[in-house]
């Protein structure tokens, strides 16, 4: 008897937290399975964003491949305006810039790069860009351009690569001391032998003109002679020989 009371008081209990506690699980339940929805909804879309920006980034590789300028525009537009978070949007600047420039259209290689390193992209694909713009600068003969882009930037997979770009600058600026400060440091780095060419790079400083030495500077607290005193050194040699 004691048992079965106790059971329904168990009972009794459950209904009484349920009618006072039941709305909020519901709540609960439910908001949790619309979070669950609306993260799978999320990813399958993002995943498909992806597959559809692939599948137009392979007509843009087939364009730029072709020669097809007209056609690689449309498709890196339709990227820019549809597919913007994606890295095949950043990846296509990097396309069109390369096409540009094969068209000798620098001007426009050069704002495509721009717009990348303006964007979201990927930090490596930034220095690709940084590195490529870096060189139609120096192409379009604006050194002082390429400094300010390559100068203080600290990325050790690249130093080396920038480090040539940025010496060929300061020989354009004739800066000839930083272009030998620049290549001699991309001499030592030891990850140079697989992002540049050494031995191009050791003529470049081979063939760097002699630094001309600055005249040295006076002893601290020295006064140069005056003329006074020139004149007065000169009467004593005049009159030491007339004796």
């Amino acid at each position: 008897m004691d048992d079965l009371l106790s059971e329904k008081e168990q009972i009794e209990q459950i209904r009484s937290w349920w009618s006072e506690y039941g709305g909020y699980v519901i709540i609960g339940v439910a908001a949790g399975a619309l979070l669950l929805f609306g993260f799978n909804y999320y990813q399958n879309s993002k995943l498909e964003a992806q597959l559809e920006a692939s599948a137009l980034y392979e007509t843009l590789t087939n364009h730029v491949a072709d020669g097809n300028l007209d056609g690689a525009e449309i498709v890196t537009d339709q990227l820019a305006t549809s597919y913007a978070k994606t890295t095949y949007a950043a990846q296509s600047k990097l396309a069109m810039a390369r096409l540009y420039m094969d068209r000798n259209r620098d001007q426009d290689a050069a704002d495509a790069l721009g717009e990348l390193l303006d964007g979201a992209a990927s930090k490596e694909l930034k220095a690709v860009a940084r590195v490529r713009l870096a060189r139609i600068l120096l192409y379009q003969d604006k050194p002082e351009e390429v400094v300010d882009l390559l100068e203080g930037q600290d990325n050790p997979a690249f130093a080396a690569t920038y480090g040539e770009v940025l010496g060929d600058a300061y020989v354009a600026l004739g800066r000839i001391a930083d272009a030998q400060a620049a290549y001699q440091q991309v001499l030592m780095d030891p990850l140079s032998q697989g992002t540049v060419d050494q031995q191009l790079v050791q003529w470049k400083a081979l063939d760097l003109p002699e630094v001309e030495a600055e005249d040295s500077p006076a002893e601290p607290g020295a006064e140069p002679a005056t003329d006074d005193a020139v004149e007065s050194s000169e009467s004593d040699d005049v009159g030491g020989a007339v004796e």
